[in-house]
């Protein structure tokens, strides 16, 4: 069982030059590559691999116009042209939209490290290619600094590391793999009813509170608003003639901004984390969830934004993850997804249609089904 772990680094000043001058490079030569197949393809030509197209960057590399390249790690900019080739085929075999060149203004900065070279230990990581001296004291420039000290398993093989910027920190994620296993569950279920008054209902009378109606959260939208204001004000303020100048307290301004959506952010998973941990915890034979159509209500011009920030489907994806993979709080495992009933919302038409007994009956097949797969 493969599980993703994502912590947040602290780097120096330095540390911080090179990391996006990394991610620069890795934008770079994504652009290049999707740039090369789209030019290749309007001329007649079949789809080139990434494996050409690397030994085609290797000689830019070496040529007077881009020699900048030579002071990043080669891995960095392999892997940038194998997304992109990946991205330009998911697009031919309809998994996905066509991809779109990155903007250094609007895009993420983020830049993969090699699985192999990369070393954990409690504290630090070590990261490829920040010194290539010897000497003690500037290799120490190789090793940045975790915020969590021990999450990350220092003895294991490690999977796609990445690592990227959000706007105020850098953060590392890495797939590690766990042993499987399995726990024992009890022999009742869990119904659960989402709503915007109250984020879920249980079926056993226990309620979650909707954290948007907190005073916490009533404040910092407060202070959100008022941001947003000041930053239009400010840029009314300083345009010249149809363009808008974005002055150093615009920029603090906006950086304060961005502080506040993070910390709204961070309370709404938080919560949902510690939600949806308090339910499977209880070990639940099976777990009955609405099928809901959040697309459609996302629709209605009155509900929007409360529907927006109860995040219905962050609420069902977590509880699929949770249910399949080690929970990270108790390092506990749980039993895979597919020992536990998902069922459609639909019995809510039936209710009203008068038609309880066919709710009741799929009931009783899930839990039949689950004592079949428990056999199995």
């Amino acid at each position: 069982m493969v599980k993703a772990i994502k912590v947040m680094l602290i780097p120096n000043n330095v540390q911080k030059t090179k990391m996006f001058q990394y991610a620069g490079a890795s934008r770079f030569a994504y652009n290049w590559a999707l740039a090369r197949e789209i030019e290749n393809y309007e001329k007649g030509g079949k789809f080139i691999s990434d494996a050409e197209l690397r030994k085609e960057f290797t000689k830019l590399r070496h040529s007077d116009e881009y020699a900048w390249l030579l002071n990043i790690s080669n891995n960095v900019t392999k892997q940038a042209i194998k997304d992109a080739c990946t991205a330009y085929k998911n697009f031919f075999k309809g998994l996905q939209k066509f991809p779109r060149f990155k903007s250094r203004k609007r895009s993420m900065p983020k830049f993969y490290q090699d699985n192999v070279k990369i070393q954990f230990s409690n504290t630090h990581v070590k990261l490829e290619g920040f010194s290539s001296s010897r000497k003690a004291n500037k290799q120490k420039k190789n090793w940045v600094r975790l915020a969590e000290h021990g999450r990350i398993p220092t003895d294991v093989k490690y999977m796609n590391p990445r690592i990227s910027f959000d706007g105020l920190n850098w953060w590392i994620s890495v797939c590690v793999e766990f042993p499987d296993c399995r726990e024992t569950l009890n022999d009742d279920g869990v119904g659960i009813d989402l709503g915007i008054k109250d984020l879920a209902i249980c079926s056993d009378g226990t309620k979650y509170k909707n954290i948007n109606k907190s005073q916490k959260v009533k404040k910092l939208e407060k202070q959100k608003r008022r941001l947003q204001r000041s930053i239009s004000r400010s840029y009314e303020k300083n345009k010249k003639g149809e363009s808008y100048c974005k002055t150093n307290n615009v920029i603090k301004k906006e950086k304060l901004l961005l502080k506040r959506n993070h910390r709204l952010t961070n309370i709404r998973k938080n919560y949902l984390n510690q939600t949806i941990s308090e339910i499977v915890n209880r070990k639940p034979r099976f777990i009955c969830i609405e099928d809901l159509n959040v697309s459609g209500m996302m629709k209605n011009r009155h509900l929007s934004k409360a529907v927006q920030q109860q995040g219905f489907y962050e609420f069902r994806r977590q509880m699929e993850y949770k249910l399949s993979i080690p929970d990270q709080f108790t390092e506990k495992l749980y039993v895979p997804i597919q020992h536990y009933m998902v069922l459609s919302a639909s019995f809510l038409r039936r209710i009203q249609q008068g038609s309880v007994r066919l709710y009741i009956s799929y009931v009783m097949v899930a839990m039949l089904l689950v004592l079949i797969w428990g056999a199995m």
